[in-house]
């Protein structure tokens, strides 16, 4: 029962975050952490509300950088206090393992997803070799 409401719980989210903002990527990425979190339903209750402020506040320091023309360093450094500020507030909701484990799991997805990125480039590359006589 607790795993059904877990999962409803993280389902709501997911439709959630796909209505505001159209992202299917950030459906996937939601669905990525629960399933890595193994989060118990008291933990969900207690991680999301404070990961969606995380997530809104990483969102707005990238897209300020883009507007600013912000040095890559500089952007990189605000992130980084942000992940230090949070991992305060996300080590209420969980143990230290687990927001370990979160850190961990978010780097992987952007690394996969960097990948998925790359390698449908190439592709499209190959695909208009092929096509340009």
């Amino acid at each position: 029962m607790k795993r059904f409401l877990l999962y409803g719980l993280t389902f709501l989210l997911v439709l959630q975050s796909s209505a505001q903002d159209g992202s299917r990527l950030q459906a996937l990425k939601i669905a990525y952490l629960t399933k890595k979190l193994d989060l118990s339903p008291e933990e969900a209750q207690r991680f999301w509300p404070i990961y969606n402020k995380y997530d809104e506040e990483i969102h707005t320091a990238r897209i300020d950088a883009v507007k600013n023309r912000t040095i890559e360093i500089e952007l990189e450094e605000k992130i980084l206090n942000i992940r230090k500020r949070y991992s305060v507030d996300f080590g209420k909701a969980l143990s230290p393992e687990k927001v370990n484990t979160f850190f961990r799991a978010e780097k992987e997805f952007g690394n996969f997803v960097q990948k998925e990125i790359d390698r449908r480039q190439l592709k499209m590359q190959q695909r208009r070799a092929l096509i340009k006589p």
